[in-house]
């Protein structure tokens, strides 16, 4: 048991990293100071992980230790250092939102699972804890979330939830089950931009008479 803790910890660890890279990279490119950088950060990195844990009636997992704030001061000061290499182009910000996204998605699963919660919730767990930081993130730096776009995001993490609860079906192991889903949500986000995968836009177009008539009565 404390094994698989460590490993959670671990997880979490690394996925606090890339996704507060991420932020702090967005910030960067909208020309944030040091401290507004750090804040959208720490809001990608603990955004999901804090609406996850208010969901399901557990202690906030940030405010029980620092060391989360200080990856994310760890994480700003690697793209100080290496910001050549961390803010270039758009691949470095998708290969950390990418693994960010992937690593909280077991989190979200598997933290659901030991508060004793049935799949089904656990997978919507992992979605949140994945994706919400993220729509704070871009709510913060003025961007459309990517979360509510056409692209492949929060579906990218349900695909990864249910190849998990089928792993864990057929009895695989813990580590079988938060790999598969991992991969799965690592490698269905590069598929989607590689192949230009979307989902149908919901496009409903009102007739020209009935608007003029709203704009009418609300005169």
């Amino acid at each position: 048991m404390e094994d698989t803790n460590l490993f959670i910890f671990i997880i979490e660890m690394l996925g606090t990293v890339a996704f507060a890279i991420s932020g702090i990279r967005l910030a960067a490119a909208k020309r944030f100071d040091w401290f507004g950088a750090y804040i959208v950060g720490l809001v990608t990195a603990i955004g999901g992980g804090t609406l996850r844990d208010l969901l399901l009636g557990i202690p906030v997992f940030w405010m029980h230790s620092w060391t989360y704030l200080s990856v994310t001061a760890l994480a700003l000061i690697m793209v100080i250092i290496f910001r050549k290499v961390l803010i270039q182009g758009m691949r470095t910000l998708f290969i950390f939102d990418a693994i960010g996204l992937a690593l909280f998605v077991v989190v979200g699963i598997e933290k659901s699972f030991a508060a004793g919660y049935p799949a089904w919730v656990a997978i919507a767990m992992g979605i949140i804890t994945g994706s919400f930081g993220g729509v704070i993130r871009d709510i913060l730096i003025n961007e459309e979330p990517l979360f509510f776009r056409k692209e492949i995001y929060a579906t990218a993490c349900l695909a990864g939830g249910l190849v998990y609860w089928l792993v864990m079906l057929i009895s695989g192991s813990p580590i079988v089950q938060q790999i598969s889903c991992g991969l799965t949500v690592i490698g269905l986000r590069i598929a989607a931009v590689h192949y230009h995968w979307s989902l149908p836009l919901l496009q409903i177009d009102l007739p020209e008479e009935s608007e003029g008539k709203d704009d009418s009565r609300s005169r």
